[in-house]
């Protein structure tokens, strides 16, 4: 079937839109010119800088577009921005932990260095006490205080039979005579202070070598003080001698020559016609917390024992 007789409304509508788009078609002398015209604007802007004839031109385009270009970047910049943020954000988060926790760690070591110091001085000085006494110590430290039984000033230590350690045995520390052991467990020990009213120690006094027995007042801190009273009645101790066990037989539960304290009081009593001096002890029982046990030379433990000469066993 054809498309009808030459000058039919469909036909007619064809040709208009083939007309149509031959006017709306650039010619070809526009486009020749167009392109001459792009050749000769690089040409004369092939070495650029201030002096080129087209620098006024760019100046002009410069300043219509550039508020225009300035604006849309201030727009847009928040969004283009945001990965960076983020990433910025997260790592400065990362260096605050990092400091953070380098700061509580300082703060952590600057807070305990003198507790630190104050044991290892104190461990040192309980290898000084087993060379000056003679005795072989087991340390170990003191980690609780109180009534552990029926006794009003007691502590506990954390080393007990499994270290070589059993009732009887005498506690020093870098200062002198701390107590001696009254019950073990496997891991553990309960230590009688000397200052407790049930703790009975024999002492000799000073040069003259006199003895007698101290009692414990119970009392800790400054005011704590022990009685001693001698067995010659007639011997008056001075002033600031020094008092040293007496010792036991077998070295249980006291062995001999560990310094108690000094002399800073003496009382007479004209009825009794008996001497009773005060006794300040070496020991502060209110900051006990290294102390050695005297055990036998050459004992088996689970920790290194102290010998007399200061080695490690």
């Amino acid at each position: 079937m054809g498309l009808g007789k030459p000058g039919s409304p469909r036909e007619q509508r064809w040709t208009s839109m083939d007309r149509q788009e031959e006017r709306n078609r650039p010619s070809r002398s526009l486009m020749v010119a167009l392109l001459l015209g792009c050749l000769t604007l690089i040409t004369l802007d092939y070495h650029g800088g201030a002096d080129s004839p087209m620098e006024p031109a760019r100046r002009a385009v410069g300043e219509v577009f550039g508020p225009i270009e300035t604006g849309t970047a201030t727009v847009i910049r928040p969004f283009t921005a945001v990965p960076a943020w983020f990433r910025t954000k997260g790592a400065l988060r990362d260096d605050i932990a990092e400091l953070t926790a380098e700061n509580s760690r300082l703060k952590s070591e600057v807070a305990t260095q003198d507790y630190d110091r104050n044991r290892l001085e104190e461990f040192e000085g309980l290898t000084s006490a087993a060379e000056n006494l003679g005795y072989a110590l087991v340390p170990a430290r003191v980690v609780g205080l109180g009534a552990a039984q029926s006794f009003s000033h007691t502590v506990t230590i954390d080393a007990g039979s499994s270290s070589g350690i059993h009732p009887d045995m005498t506690v020093v520390n870098n200062d002198g005579l701390v107590g001696r052991v009254l019950r073990v467990t496997s891991t553990t020990a309960t230590v009688l202070l000397i200052i407790d009213t049930e703790s009975v120690v024999g002492g000799r006094v000073g040069e003259s070598m006199e003895v007698g027995f101290l009692h414990g007042r119970g009392v800790l801190g400054d005011a704590g003080r022990l009685d001693l009273d001698l067995v010659d009645e007639s011997e008056v101790p001075a002033d600031h001698d020094s008092v040293v066990t007496w010792g036991s037989d077998g070295g249980a539960p006291y062995v001999s020559g560990v310094p108690v304290g000094r002399v800073v009081s003496v009382y007479s009593s004209l009825r009794d016609t008996s001497q009773r001096a005060v006794i300040e002890p070496y020991v502060d029982f209110g900051a006990l917390d290294v102390v050695g046990v005297v055990v036998p030379s050459g004992t088996a433990s689970d920790r290194a024992v102290i010998e007399a000469d200061g080695s490690l066993q």
